[in-house]
């Protein structure tokens, strides 16, 4: 099962992530701004966090694999689409449909099926699962930006197609649902949701932290061009990618010893303060790397440890639907956050928008201090 979780995010994320590699090639295509053109991230992580919700539910009740299945066709037939279109906003639909359905059946039921699979190690277990995010991150950016050079954007997306429909048909073998204890009954989400001030304190910090969580891959490569810097963007979000491998086995193995919410804080307050080596970066690329490091570690820890906390809270029954709605919190950070955080660089440059990026990126550290104090009691 741990397998077949790395591979279906390796996969899923693999492709959504890959896109910074696209943007330079799409925007001057369909001659849009980095606003537009940001949209096309935007919605795809809206929905693929926004239908986490359902995704979750269903494999609560189905296991993990016919949900996978169903988004892998999603994933295929949006890909391809997108390699045919001739409108920006006829993309916003096959591509954020496509991949945005994919993402959200590859990642939530199966991240949910570690979590029942595992009790003791259920950290280091969903450390090693979600280290699957940074593999893909590390291989596919890199290897993108070398097919579009050779072969075009738009048959590169063909190409990313039957690769990720390969994988995703291997991943799915593994993907089996986790024993449930005949006593267990799966809590209606309503009543955790509705009346659950620790969910909505983790809800209002996730949703915050998402404006500049998605920043460097959206933006990194126009950055480099904006800087005259020809260096390649697609190591920085490989260096991020690996990093990120690093902080989910790293910090999910700590919290097995010691706190998953204080591991889990530390990864959020370390990623704000990442974006001051971006903003004093000043396009040298050397600090750039310090930068995708630093930023990848505590976005691996921030990833590999939110289902841990939200196991240590809720239980494992029922966490796929849990995990979904909370995923929410980051589907509406990340439909808003790059426009808006694209807006800002049109109008004010990148040093307002890496400021923002760390005042946001604090303020969603602040508000889960009182939810410490609470866990820890």
């Amino acid at each position: 099962m741990a397998f077949s979780a790395f591979l279906s995010l390796y996969t899923v994320f693999g492709v959504a992530y890959s896109f910074t590699a696209f943007f330079g090639s799409m925007a001057e295509e369909f001659g849009s701004d980095r606003s537009s053109t940001a949209f096309f991230f935007a919605i795809t992580t809206f929905l693929y966090f926004g239908l986490g919700v359902v995704s979750g539910k269903v494999a609560d009740r189905t296991g993990p694999r016919p949900v996978m299945l169903f988004g892998t066709a999603c994933m295929v037939i949006g890909l391809l689409a997108t390699s045919r279109v001739n409108s920006l906003y006829l993309g916003y639909l096959t591509y954020g449909l496509g991949v945005g359905i994919g993402v959200a059946c590859g990642y939530v039921p199966v991240v949910a099926a570690v979590g029942g699979w595992f009790e003791a190690k259920r950290t280091t277990a969903l450390g090693i699962s979600v280290a699957g995010i940074g593999v893909g991150t590390l291989v596919n950016a890199p290897i993108a930006e070398q097919l579009i050079d050779r072969y075009g954007w738009r048959d590169t997306y063909v190409i990313l197609a039957v690769g990720a429909g390969a994988l995703m048909l291997i991943a799915s073998v593994g993907a089996n649902r986790p024993p449930v204890p005949p006593s267990a009954e799966t809590p209606k989400l309503w009543s955790i949701v509705g009346g659950s001030g620790p969910f909505w304190t983790l809800y209002a910090s996730m949703a915050i932290l998402a404006f500049p969580l998605f920043m460097p891959f959206v933006f990194i490569s126009d950055y480099l061009e904006s800087e005259g810097n020809t260096r390649s963007a697609g190591l920085l979000l490989g260096l991020i990618g690996l990093a990120s491998v690093v902080g989910r086995l790293g910090l999910g193995a700590l919290a097995a010893r010691f706190s998953a919410m204080a591991m889990y804080q530390w990864s959020i307050l370390t990623l704000a303060l990442s974006f001051i080596i971006w903003l004093v970066a000043d396009g040298n690329y050397a600090a750039l790397m310090v930068f995708a490091v630093v930023m990848g570690i505590s976005y691996g820890g921030f990833i590999a440890l939110a289902p841990a906390v939200t196991a240590e809270i809720f239980g494992p029954v029922g966490l796929g639907g849990i995990l979904g709605a909370l995923y929410t919190a980051a589907g509406v950070g990340g439909l808003v956050g790059p426009p808006v955080m694209g807006l800002i660089i049109d109008r004010g440059g990148y040093a307002t928008a890496l400021v923002t990026a760390v005042g946001l990126g604090a303020v969603a550290f602040a508000i889960l201090l009182p939810l410490r104090r609470r866990v820890a009691a």
